[in-house]
């Protein structure tokens, strides 16, 4: 049986290492964040965090709260027609109902970290690195005018992601076995 996750979390709580975890296991992988970076760069806007919160409101402000999800719906429904997909980056609780409606089998995976860890890993990485008080701007801006918290409190399955990549993977593993069992 196909699998369609979202795996969603906050800055720096591993939702690119999961990803890439399951594109690994041959999951088609479809990155919400692009959306915005795409269409910035078609804007010619330099991607900073202040230009990248802006135009990613505006985009939310003028075409709704499940914008990307819309923009991404077409390329959705052709990787699962192919097999397994997993969605990085999934944002809004609008994002989220548009393809429940559309795909009853999807599956929210939230990655939690405790908040110093991932803080020191946005600022550690090297793409897209942030600072404190940007990453800070950042849990803010996506948590007021993004609604991302309600795709992470009900998702469907839960990782804490503090410890080894041993750990993350073998509970990973653990949720694909109980969504095959559902």
């Amino acid at each position: 049986m196909k699998k369609l996750i979202a795996v969603v979390g906050m800055s720096g709580s591993g939702k690119s290492v999961a990803t890439t975890y399951l594109e690994d296991q041959g999951y088609k992988k479809i990155y919400f964040g692009g959306v915005i970076y795409d269409k910035m760069k078609e804007a010619g806007i330099k991607i900073t965090p202040d230009s990248q919160k802006e135009f990613r409101e505006n985009l939310r402000k003028e075409h709704g709260m499940g914008v990307v999800a819309k923009i991404l719906l077409p390329k959705i429904e052709e990787a699962y027609k192919l097999g397994d997909t997993v969605l990085d980056g999934l944002y809004s609780w609008d994002e989220y109902l548009i393809l429940k409606d559309k795909f009853k089998d999807l599956k929210l995976i939230c990655i939690c970290t405790d908040k110093k860890i991932r803080y020191n890993r946005v600022s550690n990485r090297p793409d897209r690195p942030f600072n404190n008080e940007d990453i800070i701007k950042r849990d803010i801006s996506e948590i007021e005018n993004s609604a991302k918290g309600g795709p992470i409190a009900f998702a469907d399955y839960y990782i804490l992601n503090n410890g080894d990549l041993c750990d993350f993977y073998k509970r990973l593993e653990e949720i694909l076995e109980s969504i095959d069992n559902e």
